[in-house]
C-alpha cells in the first residue's frame, strides 16, 4: 500500500509503559452516562495529559458521556487489540489504527465501522490526503491523527565530537561516519532489537533503497518477494551488523521504555543515531534528564544504496489514526470528531511534538528537527507505510521475526525471505 501526501505530517508515539486494560464495549455506567471506551498508547508525559485533556474538555460540553481513557503497551497494542475485538463486551469503543493489512483485516471481520458519512465536514477537508491511510475500498474506517515519516536522528554534538560535518547521503558515507564515531569512543546507533520492529525497519529501509517502485509495490499488495533485490536487502543488514555500531546488547534492548531503550540512549547523548519514525522528538523529550525538547537533534533521510533500484527521495511512514467499533454508540464517533478538530489537532502537535494530520493546524509545528522532516517529505517521490503495516499481522511478525534471527546469527537474508513466503501462503 502506498501513501503519496501532498502534506507533511509526523507523530510521537510517546514513551509508554505497559498497564493492564480490559476494554469495556459500548453501554452506560452506573451513573446512567453513555461510556466511551479508548484505547491508546500513551501512559506519559504530555502525550497522556492530551487525552485526559481532551476526554475532559468533551465531557464539559457532553455531561451525559463517560469517556474512559485505557492505554496500552505500545509494543502490546496489536496483540490484546486482535484479542479484544473477538468480543464486543471486552472490546474498546474506539482504538489505535495502523492501515495497511492491519486495518483491513478487521474490516473485514466486521469489527470496525464504517465512518464515511459519520466524519465531519471539516475532517473531510483538511485530512483528505490523509484519510487515503485509512481508507479500504473506497470507504473511510479511521481518522488519522497523524502520518509517521522515518529516518535516521542523530545529535548534532556527538557528530561535531566525532569530526563529521555532513550528515551522510549514501551508505559509503555511512559506514565512514560509523567508523569516525567508533574512533571518538562514541556509540555510533541505538537499536531496541528486544521490541522486533526497530530491528526489522533496517530492513524495511534497505528494501526501499534496493528494490525498484514496481518490485515494492508488487510486494506490498501481492505478498511476492520474487524479486532478487528482497534478499540483497538482508544482506545489507549483514553487512550493517558487520560495521558493529550498535549498542552493547542491542538484542535485549527495548525500544521506547526508559533511559536505558534505544531512545533513552539517544536522549542522554549515549549513542549518536537512531533509525525510527517521526515520534522520535516526542520520545526522546521524555527521556531527557529535564523531560524537554533535545535540544542538538538532528535527522537525515535513509541513505542511498549504490546499484539499488530503488528512487533514493522515497521514505516509509506510519500512519497512526483512531478507528470506532462496530458496535459503538454515536458519542464514539462524535469524540472523534472532536479530537480531529483545528484546536485539538494544535493541541495534539504540542503534545506529541509532531506535524498533525490537519493541513491547517500545522502551523503549530515548531521542532526544528521535525520542520527538516518536512522539508524532506515534501520532495519524495513515494511514501509507503511499514512493512509490517502492510503486510498484516501474521506476515508482518514473520519479517520482523526473521530480521532479528538473522541479527542473532540464527538465519539469514535468505532465510528471511522464506519466513515472509511460508507465512503468506498460510493466509
Amino acid at each position: 500500500m502506498k501513501v503519496k501526501s501532498v502534506f507533511a505530517a509526523v507523530v510521537a508515539a510517546a514513551t509508554i509503559v505497559g498497564v493492564s486494560a480490559c476494554g469495556g464495549g459500548s453501554g452506560t455506567n452506573a451513573d446512567g452516562k453513555a461510556e466511551v471506551v479508548v484505547w491508546m498508547n500513551s501512559t506519559t508525559g504530555d502525550g497522556k495529559k492530551f487525552w485526559d485533556d481532551a476526554a475532559a474538555a468533551f465531557e464539559a460540553k457532553n455531561p451525559n458521556v463517560d469517556i474512559k481513557i485505557e492505554a496500552i503497551q505500545n509494543e502490546d497494542m496489536d496483540g490484546k487489540l486482535q484479542t479484544a475485538l473477538q468480543d464486543p463486551s471486552s472490546a474498546p469503543d474506539m482504538f489505535l489504527a495502523r492501515g495497511g493489512q492491519k486495518l483491513r483485516d478487521v474490516v473485514e471481520a466486521g469489527q470496525v465501522m464504517d465512518l464515511t458519512d459519520k466524519i465531519s465536514d471539516q475532517v473531510k477537508t483538511q485530512m483528505k490526503t490523509a484519510l487515503d491511510t485509512t481508507t479500504i475500498d473506497g470507504k473511510v474506517y479511521g481518522v488519522p491523527q497523524s502520518v509517521l515519516p522515518g529516518g535516521i536522528w542523530y545529535s548534532k554534538d556527538l557528530f561535531k565530537k566525532a569530526g563529521i560535518t555532513e550528515t551522510p547521503k549514501t551508505w559509503d558515507e555511512f559506514a565512514t561516519a560509523v567508523k569516525k564515531l567508533k574512533d571518538a569512543g562514541i556509540t555510533p546507533i541505538a537499536l531496541g532489537g528486544k521490541d522486533a520492529w526497530p530491528a526489522a525497519h533496517w530492513y524495511y529501509w534497505f528494501a526501499l533503497r534496493e528494490c525498484s517502485q514496481s518490485a515494492f509495490d508488487e510486494a506490498s499488495s501481492d505478498l511476492k518477494f520474487t524479486n532478487e533485490c528482497w534478499v540483497k536487502a538482508g544482506d545489507d543488514v549483514k553487512n550493517l551488523l558487520d560495521l558493529d555500531g550498535f549498542n552493547d546488547g542491542f538484542l535485549t534492548t527495548s525500544a521506547q521504555q526508559g533511559a536505558s531503550s534505544s531512545a533513552g540512549l539517544l536522549a542522554n547523548h549515549m549513542a549518536a543515531m537512531e533509525l525510527m519514525g517521526g515520534w522520535e522528538p516526542g520520545v526522546v523529550r521524555d527521556l531527557t534528564p529535564d523531560k524537554k525538547d533535545m535540544a542538538d537533534l538532528g535527522y537525515f533521510t535513509f541513505p542511498e544504496m549504490e546499484g539499488g533500484e530503488g528512487d533514493p527521495t522515497a521514505m516509509l511512514a506510519g500512519a497512526d489514526g483512531m478507528s470506532i467499533g462496530a458496535w459503538a454508540p454515536q458519542e464514539a464517533v462524535d469524540f472523534l470528531n472532536f479530537i480531529s478538530e483545528k484546536e485539538w489537532q494544535e493541541k495534539y502537535a504540542t503534545a506529541f511534538v509532531t506535524i498533525p494530520a490537519a493541513k491547517n493546524a500545522q502551523s503549530a509545528v515548531t521542532n526544528d528537527a521535525l520542520k527538516q522532516v518536512l522539508k524532506v517529505y515534501d520532495q519524495a517521490s513515494s511514501v509507503s507505510l511499514w512493512l509490517d503495516t502492510v503486510f498484516g499481522q501474521n506476515v508482518g511478525n514473520a519479517l520482523n521475526e526473521g530480521v532479528v534471527n538473522m541479527m542473532a546469527g540464527k538465519g539469514n537474508a535468505e532465510d528471511i525471505v522464506k519466513g515472509i513466503e511460508a507465512a503468506a501462503n498460510k493466509g
